[in-house]
């Protein structure tokens, strides 16, 4: 499985990455720590060695106490430290109404990085993302933050999460950007239009919810109600009854090209975007070991450029309603 680069830096990572968000926060209580431990090793074992948590990763355990996503992360890895990549993202803060609230000022970035390393236990962050773009802080403030923490050694690399082209290109010029890390999946190709710019700048594309949060595993055949409270799923439109109508389509089409691949329709949308560009990593997420083993190999499956160009123009017969809030077309 050949590795990829991350931006223009000397880190490789195999081309399917872990999202670590899932075992403390989004999806219903955290699950336990011991659970989340062995589970990321294991995701380690199977040949996983890019990891993404984030600050605001935190969410309640069944017993009440609180379950922090960069110790877990930390916890699983340090004896791997010198084998594996580490990103995690600052600027965010989840509300009570799951709003967010957006700090990206040079105080809180500095106090935030140095908080990710003590939970981390590292000395060095590998890819330190915005989470997401603050209005009241412009991108040059940002990125001079950023080179000011590459130049101290706390961070390696840095780059923004859901970005748009004009807030990239202003930070780029400051300090080079190695990554966006902003949601991509069949069902979400409103980024696609950035493909030109990170090719131009070197960037690398990171996609999260590449499986639009699990609805192309093919695992959700009708309507969808995540009674645990903190699941996150519960207001994404894809799981709705008119949600899973919109995707039939695109779900049949995965099963009979998982049948021609001797695959499944999973490991199907990621090999579509992995063999579409060779700078884009998606990072999936799951709580089960079976799940972990079925995404990464989603590496060793190839499609053709044909294959992809028909995939793609089917897609663009095609309407959703999926989460993220952007039109598919």
């Amino acid at each position: 499985m050949k590795k990829r680069r991350l931006g223009t830096t000397n880190l490789f990572v195999n081309p399917i990455g872990l999202g670590c968000m899932g075992f403390s926060h989004a999806y219903g209580a955290a699950i336990e720590k011991f659970e989340a431990i062995k589970t990321i090793r294991a995701a380690y074992e199977l040949g996983y060695n890019f990891f993404d948590t984030a600050q605001c990763y935190t969410g309640k355990n069944f017993d009440g106490s609180t379950s922090n996503n960069e110790e877990i992360v930390g916890e699983v890895l340090k004896n791997v430290r010198d084998k594996i990549v580490i990103a995690t993202k600052f600027g965010v803060a989840h509300n009570s109404d799951r709003a967010l609230t957006l700090d990206s000022s040079p105080a809180t970035i500095r106090k935030s990085v140095d908080g990710s390393l003590k939970r981390l236990g590292v000395e060095t962050i590998d890819l330190y993302y915005q989470h997401r773009i603050d209005p009241k802080v412009e991108p040059e403030t940002v990125a001079t933050v950023m080179h000011e923490l590459i130049a101290t050694g706390k961070i390696r690399s840095w780059g923004i999460s859901e970005a748009n082209e004009e807030y990239l290109r202003r930070a780029h010029k400051i300090c080079p950007v190695t990554a966006i890390q902003n949601r991509y999946s069949m069902m979400a190709r409103w980024h696609e239009k950035l493909f030109p710019a990170l090719e131009e700048l070197g960037i690398t594309f990171v996609a999260f919810s590449p499986l639009a949060n699990g609805l192309l595993s093919g695992a959700y055949k009708k309507a969808q109600t995540f009674s645990e409270a903190g699941d996150y799923r519960n207001m994404m439109p894809q799981f709705t009854a008119n949600g899973i109508s919109k995707a039939q389509d695109l779900l049949t089409l995965l099963q009979k090209l998982a049948e021609e691949k001797n695959s499944t329709p999973a490991q199907i949308s990621l090999a579509w975007m992995l063999c579409k560009k060779p700078y884009i990593i998606p990072i999936p997420g799951s709580r089960k070991l079976s799940r972990l083993k079925e995404n990464f190999g989603a590496g060793e499956i190839f499609l053709s450029p044909e294959e992809i160009a028909d995939i793609d123009a089917k897609l663009d017969t095609m309407d959703f309603d999926v989460f993220g809030g952007s039109p598919t077309k």
